[in-house]
């Protein structure tokens, strides 16, 4: 074939599109599935992270089989769909946007030297974006072990703070419910009285300043997430009652 010809120019440039289309496909392909690996492995951080465990990526799988002994999908009724998994099939980002009544809460249960701990995920609204984390109770079912938050566009400095140990270390040990068993979750609050986090049964931590809105989107997702786990809350406590 003559290389000068128009129909040789058009076959070779057909060629040079298809393979680098092939390349590129493949490479898009190996990179979604270590992407995917790596979502799938910080997920596990920020679970552990919850009840005190920092790890690496690499770390994360086996400490999290070591350490997670149980996951579970709760419907709101507080009974457990077994058919699903709440780690693999729960994205909560498309669980909110389901009928109130369809939706499932993924509920990770970890047990650390002999203690059992309650970790839920979180989602809400920043300013900018969506906020969302995970929450651990102790297995008074009322006190946090801790706590993990991340974001997707809020301000560095400002709502992006609520990232920071400072802020999530300020959520030990408070009380989620009041002395009358009433939910009332935490309230971040500007010109809190008490800014050293001494008082663990006022149901406040100090706000991030300059952060309103994001610390308000912290209150609110708590208290709202939160709610949705009392019906399971209630049947454990019946439960070790009758034990």
């Amino acid at each position: 074939m003559d290389k000068d010809s128009n129909l040789y120019t058009f076959l070779f440039a057909a060629f040079m599109v298809l393979v680098v289309a092939t390349v590129l496909a493949y490479t898009s392909q190996s990179l979604k599935v270590l992407q995917n690996e790596n979502i799938r492995k910080e997920k596990m951080q920020n679970i552990l992270s919850s009840v005190g465990i920092n790890v690496s990526r690499d770390e994360s799988e086996e400490l999290y089989k070591k350490y997670i002994t149980n996951e579970l999908a709760l419907r709101i009724d507080g009974s457990i769909n077994e058919k699903i998994s709440p780690f693999s099939d729960i994205v909560l980002a498309k669980e909110l946007k389901k009928d109130y009544k369809n939706q499932h809460f993924p509920l990770y249960i970890a047990e650390i030297d002999s203690a059992k701990y309650y970790i839920m995920e979180l989602r809400g609204n920043g300013l900018w974006n969506a906020i969302w984390g995970y929450i651990s109770l102790k297995n008074d079912l009322n006190t946090i072990k801790g706590v993990s938050f991340d974001h997707k566009g809020e301000t560095a400095g400002l709502g992006a703070e609520i990232t920071k140990d400072w802020f999530q270390e300020s959520f030990i040990d408070e009380k989620v419910f009041n002395n009358d068993g009433e939910l009332i979750g935490i309230t971040v609050l500007k010109g809190n009285n008490d800014p050293k986090n001494e008082n663990k049964d006022d149901h406040k931590v100090d706000a991030i300043s300059g952060s309103t809105i994001t610390g308000d989107g912290v209150t609110s997702m708590i208290k709202e997430r939160l709610n949705n786990y009392l019906p399971y809350f209630e049947k454990l406590n019946l439960n070790s009652k009758m034990d």
